[in-house]
């Protein structure tokens, strides 16, 4: 199918009348159109305006749920200097003066924030830096501090990651129930207290549970509430006796957490590439078989995965999904957190996005629930206190990788042992958390979050809107309010399909703008993954609708979009693409009686990666096999299908 362009003067117009938002989350509501709505409010009073009585989200919000400050102790060791409240004053557009002493400013503000600072070790940097005589009189204490104070906070960093994950830190550090760690706890809570303001920014309270040693499972943890209802509980750590690195006490922690302060939490699972094959577990999880009881609690308490991020992009590998040449993205598959074991092929299957919504399908047949139906979205995981995942204007993971000439050439992880080495510059800028809200306040965007109307983006402010129902016709995309066509037929991103009417297959409508300021779009993609009759797992990935007249070849891939990137200028134009997209696309393969998901992946044309900016700025050559373009993309929460 070809697309349809709309001239981009219409653009204005269609994101201030809100024509690609989706309704609100009432399942009751879900079915009525516009007009039907305003119809039964006002039966007796037929309104004009299409807009009156409507109540549903007219633009989606941009934000980041995974920021650390100087009170995480792997960031404040590598030079972290800025605090929660910097964090947040950065966020919604004010200039503050970075941690290498550059001044930083957003070319736009974020929507919403979460402070999310490593659970265990809060607040410790402070506490070691201010000489904290307890932690000085150990051998571990006084080494990182000489270390810090000497210039050599990459090393400190490094160590305190590996000792924290071999659980054998310094006497004196900072546990709950202690008095550095409450107040460390009570500030983060007071900062983001202190800069929320609903209906124009929103702080959320939050923070990360750091388990799985250097095999990463960490899980960033949001409430719904207040201040004093996140102050009756502190977080929940993970070093026992206190803690445990297993992602079920987290869970009960979070049951019990909402019964006592009245707050709703969600936990949102870290990118998985760096878990060594343990994030998605479908056969044994910590010694015990992945159950109807796993999978439930799994699926209640994680709505929401985070598919990119600065470590890397987490949707799809290569080799899992050879016909799928978009899939070697900004990938970070050569080891676990510190290189101390290096990546085997195995432990793919069970750290990617795709393939875990694959396992999941077989998992919800056989347990009755499915563990691994989660939305997506994308966060920082910036360790600055900087949200700036622009490439254009990136300021790095850490302190040291804040803009520099150096960044370009130095190594990140570089572990002799093992072996594994990850260079500065495979650091990504990605990525921005959208949701679909109501309003820009706490509550409406973590329901929003909570029923998974969201998407992923590497870094662009792209609009995004996607359908599924079985009526859609084609020209549903030739109509100006898709949004309201969408909700009337279907269901938004993040939905279920119910069994399906005799003799239809699923349709969808997709709709795609480009950011206003950022690069035209290539494409919008399907891509369907479903269960065979032989109850093996299947993906293909669908061109729905492209920009220009490309047509795809014998071997049915669809031709580049081509490239205007000026690499030794950092520049490019925008005369190829286009500045939106939209199409409706019925599944030609479809089996009724076979589980099934669908999601967008949307494609900008290339433009410059951070690198190319570093190069041209700092006047440097970059190392050989730098990667200098990027395609920008977002990826939207499935919808799934059951028989």
């Amino acid at each position: 199918m070809r697309s349809r362009s709309i001239i981009t003067s219409a653009l204005a117009a269609v994101v201030a009348s809100g024509l690609l938002a989706v309704p609100p989350a009432s399942a009751q509501d879900a079915g009525t159109p516009d007009k039907a709505r305003l119809d039964k409010t006002h039966p007796n009073k037929p309104g004009y305006s299409p807009y009156a009585g409507r109540n549903f989200p007219t633009r989606p919000f941009f934000g980041d749920t995974h920021l650390h400050t100087s009170f995480s102790m792997d960031a404040g060791a590598f030079g972290a200097r800025l605090t929660p409240r910097d964090a947040y004053r950065f966020a919604r557009g004010e200039e503050v003066t970075s941690n290498s002493g550059q001044p930083v400013k957003l070319s736009r503000p974020l929507d919403f924030l979460v402070v999310a600072d490593h659970s265990d070790g809060m607040g410790f940097f402070p506490q070691l830096m201010g000489g904290d005589p307890e932690v000085l009189a150990t051998p571990q204490g006084r080494k990182w501090y000489d270390q810090i104070k000497g210039g050599q906070g990459g090393e400190a960093a490094m160590d305190i990651i590996a000792s924290f994950s071999a659980g054998k830190m310094p006497k004196g550090f900072p546990t709950p129930g202690t008095a550095s760690y409450r107040n460390a706890w009570m500030e983060t809570i007071k900062s983001a207290e202190a800069y929320n303001d609903p209906g124009r920014f929103t702080a959320f309270i939050g923070y990360e549970w750091t388990a799985g040693g250097s095999s990463n499972l960490h899980r960033n943890v949001i409430f719904r509430g207040n201040g004093s209802q996140a102050a009756m509980v502190e977080p929940y750590t993970t070093l026992p006796p206190l803690g445990s690195p297993n992602p079920v006490d987290l869970w009960k922690w979070m049951a019990t957490t909402e019964q006592k302060t009245g707050s709703e939490v969600i936990a949102i699972a870290h990118n998985g590439n760096l878990s060594n094959g343990i994030m998605f577990p479908t056969v044994e999880a910590f010694g015990k078989k992945v159950d109807s009881e796993y999978a439930q609690a799994r699926a209640r308490w994680e709505p929401l995965y985070e598919v990119t991020q600065t470590k890397g992009t987490g949707e799809a590998h290569p080799l899992l999904s050879p016909n799928d040449e978009l899939a070697d993205f900004e990938l970070w598959d050569k080891g676990n957190l510190d290189g101390s074991v290096a990546k085997s092929k195995d432990m793919l299957e069970f750290e990617y996005a795709r393939s875990a919504l694959r396992n999941g399908l077989v998992l919800d047949a056989r347990l009755g629930a499915n563990p691994y139906k989660f939305g997506m979205i994308g966060s920082s995981d910036a360790h600055n206190a900087l949200a700036a995942m622009e490439e254009d204007n990136f300021f790095g993971k850490t302190a040291p990788q804040e803009p520099s000439p150096e960044r370009l050439t130095k190594a990140f992880v570089d572990n002799q042992k093992s072996g594994v080495k990850v260079m500065d510059w495979e650091v990504g800028a990605s990525g921005y958390a959208a949701v679909w809200a109501t309003e820009n306040t706490r509550e409406a965007i973590f329901d929003a979050m909570k029923r998974r109307e969201t998407y992923a983006t590497t870094g662009s402010r792209m609009i995004v809107r996607f359908f599924g129902g079985w009526d859609f016709a084609a020209a549903d995309a030739t109509d100006r309010m898709p949004a309201a066509i969408g909700y009337g037929k279907g269901v938004p991103m993040g939905g279920d399909l119910a069994s399906a009417p005799a003799g239809k297959a699923p349709t969808f409508l997709v709709a795609a703008l480009k950011d206003p300021i950022g690069a035209n779009l290539d494409r919008i993609q399907i891509v369907k993954g479903w269960v065979d009759k032989d109850g093996k797992t299947q993906e293909k990935v669908y061109d729905v609708t492209w920009s220009g007249g490309r047509k795809p070849g014998k071997d049915g891939k669809l031709p580049p979009v081509g490239s205007t990137v000026d690499v030794a200028n950092a520049t490019w134009t925008n005369t190829i693409g286009a500045p939106e997209l939209i199409a409706v696309w019925k599944d030609p393969q479809f089996d009724a009686k076979q589980r099934a998901f669908y999601y967008l992946r949307v494609l900008e044309i290339p433009t410059p990666r951070w690198t190319a900016y570093d190069a041209k700025r700092f006047g440097i050559k970059p190392a050989a096999g730098t990667r200098m373009t990027i395609q920008e993309r977002a990826y939207t929460s499935p919808i799934w299908y059951s028989p």
